[in-house]
């Protein structure tokens, strides 16, 4: 029988709030909790337990979930809410040229409340190169507003590109495109230069890059993005600062490089090697696998989009082997953090369909649900306030129609997305009898516009 836990020192003035459900994952690995009842002060977890050993005072205010179950609200660790499309533009390519910065932000803004909509209570967005620039200020814009309450949003951590010229990154945007204002570097010292100039805009994630990929053109995926003293210059002006470095790696010798620098994420799983996969493994570095991105329902919108058929035929090249490493890198206990690298495609507010896409390779439903709660939580360095429900964290809690241990699948319909609660604070209701939305959109419904 799951009893009630003291939680640190809380405010006098904090009136107690007292969520219930049918039962409670608390992400930490324990079996669920039935019957369960959260208390909640302030902004933060008091105490967990069931109603047979917590007492709810009479009068109390109570947000009675039902048949629901409650989790801790879930962390996409690699997402492009800034990205170009979305599944806005018909072509992504004319987007690029035709939106501007300012109405750019303001889509950054949307797709962040749909993600939040849909449960995901914490974002990484990874960055952004533009033909107006890396759009690092629009960005820390976005997160600040949310931060002070102009606007509803998920809390977010801003990554910045800090890459060579002609790298991976680079190339998202066309060859023959005009690049305005710092936006790639050279040589350890410009990097530093780059990196301090994206931290001074505002950054929380330092977001480099040493292998090729898959979603550009005219760019293998083994091709070195950076030398040794480049990528270790990177990460070190990162730590410096005292913020994390993610290192987008696509093959061993790129995932070898980021080990050596100390990177605190690495970022896709394409390829592998045995000696490589045993060596994450045992520095406990965690990975985002993005597998969503690489399915055939990624790819097909992709082609709608104007992708060329280059980078269509390279991505379904490396599908299986995205596919194969995750469940090698699984079986092998790497530590997965769950990301989706939504930007041109699949659709915003579809992130939970990374989820499923684990347990289908074979991974446990809790192991599922943990990459993006605790797993996510540790990787981002936010563990001591997120990523279970226990007390003392931050009051993120999600309210689900449905069993996620029994079918992930649930997580991914708005309607079974009953209740988030970031803080303390409910954004979301759609319990019956309510409907308090984010927004209105359902994920892919909104117009696309076309300037042409």
């Amino acid at each position: 029988m799951s009893t009630s836990l003291a939680a640190p020192a809380t405010p006098a003035d904090a009136v107690p709030l007292f969520v219930t459900a049918a039962s409670l994952i608390d992400c930490t690995g324990a079996s669920p909790i039935r019957d369960a009842v959260v208390e909640i002060r302030g902004k933060r977890i008091h105490a967990v337990g069931t109603r047979g050993a917590m007492q709810i005072p009479a009068g109390a205010k109570v947000i009675d979930c039902g048949g629901a179950t409650l989790i801790p609200g879930m962390i996409d660790c690699h997402i492009l809410t800034m990205m170009f499309n979305c599944l806005t533009f018909h072509n992504f390519r004319v987007a690029q040229w035709e939106i501007t910065p300012e109405l750019q932000q303001m889509y950054g803004l949307f797709h962040a409340q749909i993600c939040f909509d849909m449960g995901f209570t914490t974002l990484r967005d990874m960055g952004l190169s533009s033909s107006r620039g890396l759009l690092v200020a629009e960005a820390c814009a976005i997160r600040d507003a949310i931060d002070v309450g102009i606007v509803e949003g998920p809390r977010m951590l801003i990554s910045a590109f800090t890459t060579i010229t002609g790298s991976h990154l680079d190339l998202i945007q066309p060859r023959a495109a005009l690049r305005v204002g710092f936006q790639t570097a050279d040589g350890p010292w410009e990097l530093r230069k780059l990196a301090r100039t994206n931290l001074l805009a505002g950054c929380d994630v330092i977001k480099t890059c040493a292998s090729g990929g898959g979603g550009t053109d005219k760019e293998e995926p083994d091709i070195r993005n950076m030398t040794q003293v480049e990528l270790d210059a990177v990460v070190d002006e990162a730590h410096a600062f005292h913020k994390i470095c993610a290192v987008h790696c696509f093959t061993p010798d790129a995932q070898q490089m980021a080990m050596q620098a100390g990177a605190d994420t690495l970022e896709h799983m394409v390829f592998h090697n045995r000696e490589t996969v045993d060596k994450i493994a045992s520095t406990g570095v965690y990975v985002t696998p993005t597998l969503s991105h690489r399915t055939d329902h990624a790819i097909e919108l992709r082609r709608l989009q104007g992708t060329s058929m280059f980078v269509i035929n390279k991505m379904k090249s490396i599908q299986a082997n995205c596919f194969e490493t995750f469940q090698v890198m699984y079986e092998s206990g790497v530590n997965i953090a769950m990301g989706t690298d939504m930007g041109f495609d699949p659709e915003m507010g579809s992130n939970a369909r990374e989820l499923a896409l684990y347990v289908d390779l074979g991974m446990q439903p809790m192991h599922a649900l943990q990459s993006a709660t605790l797993n996510a939580a540790r990787a981002l360095k936010l563990d001591r306030d997120l990523g279970t429900v226990e007390p003392g964290k931050l009051a993120d809690l999600v309210a689900v129609k449905g069993d996620p241990l029994a079918d992930i699948a649930c997580l991914q319909s708005k309607q079974n997305i009953e209740l988030v609660m970031k803080e303390g604070k409910v954004y979301a209701d759609r319990r019956p009898g309510n409907s308090k939305n984010v927004v209105q959109a359902e994920p892919g419904s909104w117009k696309i516009v076309d300037y042409l």
